[in-house]
């Protein structure tokens, strides 16, 4: 499971994705209407993530995240402090319990980058109190649509030998 959480001056949104073991992702965004930290939205995000992964009833759990404060803080390396956060920590505590096995690792940023792109897009724009909108589907294309591709002619010749025999019997 990765997870992020983004706030800026538009507003604040988690994302997370849950990547089974055969490769298959989940995608879980909300757009946060309340205000809060970077720190908060990073917790927020995480519980969304843990939470999603108990609704599909996933018992052992990779974490990842690029929040330094968070990952340290769940793995009891680091004290909580904020008063805040210190109810996050006791609730995802709780929410552990449901896991046989659970570890969380924290990574950089980049590599990080569909959980923050999720959570941004989330934070960047207003949504409805009741709308729901479906998760994004991301394809791969391998050529450009327009028709200035370029492929191999079947006499074997090179697309420019029609030019070269027109200028050389000129």
């Amino acid at each position: 499971m990765f997870f992020d959480g983004a706030s800026n001056a538009l507003g604040h949104g988690i994302g997370v994705v849950l990547v089974s073991p055969e490769g298959d992702h989940y995608l879980v965004i909300a757009k946060l209407n309340f205000y809060c930290t970077n720190n908060v939205a990073e917790y927020e995000a995480c519980v969304m993530g843990l939470q999603a992964a108990i609704e599909r009833k996933i018992r052992i759990l990779e974490v990842y995240g690029d929040s330094a404060l968070v990952i340290y803080q769940l793995r009891g390396e680091w004290e909580t402090r904020d008063s805040k956060l210190v109810r996050y920590d006791k609730y995802v505590s709780k929410l552990i319990e449901n896991f046989d096995k659970i570890c969380f690792t924290h990574l950089p940023r980049e590599e990080n980058q569909m959980a923050d792109a999720l959570a941004t897009l989330a934070a960047m724009f207003k949504v409805g109190t009741n709308v729901k909108i479906q998760p994004i589907m991301i394809n791969l294309r391998e050529c450009p649509a327009h028709c200035s591709n370029v492929k191999k002619e079947i006499d074997r010749k090179p697309w420019y030998d029609d030019i070269v025999h027109y200028l050389k019997f000129q």
